[in-house]
């Protein structure tokens, strides 16, 4: 078989995107807190001076959206307009309204009926043996970086950096299986007055050499650090941002599908975030299992319907086992109903501002339930 790249990236949790996905699920954690019920669908965008707000919530709650928009642009590391954005000083504009009542009769249990599916829709989980979390490589090493980018930032230990950035990884793939990695790119903003040779020796040295093993590093690695020369203007004043705008960086990075819609800000009675983890759960267990080297599943849902309206698994040929079968499994030990996926998740907690930025996928922290391999002796016992 051919050899290939399959490139990935990740920013940083001050890209204006970014933002507005943490602010977004700042703010259903806060409501989460108070009313475990709550509906919410949450959209924040930022651009130079201003957070607006808006969307439609259903709460018993009371929460100061501001303070939590602030508290959540200062925690990023925005304090000042001398980077381009201060938490302490911006327009916040809150434009939201009650869920619709249709759409929450389809959702709301009457009398013996299960809750239904807050939309319609289709999710993907995915899941492959190429890393120890059980996720594509380049995805994985994008992710790092962004993460290393913020610590050496908010540690000083590069005192010149501010909160924008990106990276994004090529990894070298033969008989589908990573390599090496042939190119990194990492674009940060930073400080004026600092030289571009500064700013690659120091980042080649602080960020990527802490962070990617020596031994997956190409003998021909290329590095392109802040190619396009000085990143001095960063966050919303270079760029707007919107809750939603980078699902492919919150999910595999382009190695397995996304579904119909993104994640941040939204209550899990809304499946376009429940069962995209209860995908993902799924398919990591079947990985872990050993059924299969790579496996998908989708998932799909009508509006008011509990039931799923459809399950597929595609195992890209790496199972002995038919999918068929693996299908007829799911079906009977997994809980596939959104009350039994935010059960068995347990999903009605201030959980999700940890998951707006570096990936809902692939993450070690315990509140990461659907990371969880738990199912791993009932599939064996049901497949093999």
């Amino acid at each position: 078989m051919r050899k290939y790249l399959f490139t990935s990236e990740s920013v940083t949790e001050g890209h204006p995107d970014k933002m507005a996905d943490q602010v977004s699920d700042a703010i259903l954690d806060a409501i989460l807190t108070h009313d475990k019920h709550a509906r919410c669908a949450i959209e924040t965008l930022f651009k130079t001076g201003i957070c607006i707000v808006t969307g439609e919530i259903s709460t018993t709650a009371w929460i100061n959206i501001p303070n939590v928009v602030r508290n959540t642009i200062k925690n990023i590391g925005y304090t000042s307009s001398e980077q381009g954005f201060d938490g302490f000083t911006c327009g916040v504009l809150v434009a939201i309204e009650g869920q619709s009542k249709d759409i929450a009769l389809g959702i709301k249990k009457l009398q013996n009926k299960k809750q239904g599916a807050g939309d319609q829709g289709m999710m993907f989980g995915y899941a492959c043996n190429e890393t120890k979390e059980l996720m594509p490589m380049p995805i994985i090493y994008a992710h790092k970086l962004t993460r290393k980018l913020s610590e050496v930032r908010k540690k000083k230990i590069i005192p010149w950096l501010r909160p924008d950035g990106k990276s994004q990884v090529s990894v070298l793939y033969h008989n589908e299986k990573p390599i090496a990695i042939e190119n990194i790119i990492i674009s940060t903003q930073h400080m004026p007055n600092i030289n571009i040779k500064t700013i690659k020796k120091e980042i080649i040295e602080e960020v990527i050499k802490t962070t990617i093993p020596k031994s997956m590093l190409s003998k021909s690695i290329k590095y392109y650090i802040n190619p396009a020369g000085n990143f001095i203007i960063g966050g919303p004043m270079s760029d707007s941002g919107l809750t939603g705008r980078k699902i492919i960086i919150d999910t595999y990075g382009g190695a397995g599908r996304h579904g119909g819609g993104s994640f941040s800000g939204k209550d899990p009675s809304k499946v376009d975030r429940s069962a995209a983890y209860m995908s993902r759960y799924i398919a990591k267990n079947i990985v872990a299992a050993k059924i299969a080297s790579k496996c998908e599943i989708q998932l799909s849902y009508a509006i008011g319907i509990s039931e799923p309206t459809s399950v597929m698994v595609n195992t890209f040929n790496t199972s002995k086992i038919s999918e068929e079968k693996i299908e007829k499994t799911i079906k009977e030990i997994f809980p596939l109903t959104p009350e039994e996926i935010i059960n068995h998740l347990n999903l009605l907690r201030p959980i999700y501002q940890k998951t707006a930025s570096y990936g809902h996928f692939g993450r070690k922290e315990k509140t990461f339930t659907w990371e969880k391999t738990d199912m791993v002796s009932l599939i064996k016992n049901k497949l093999l």
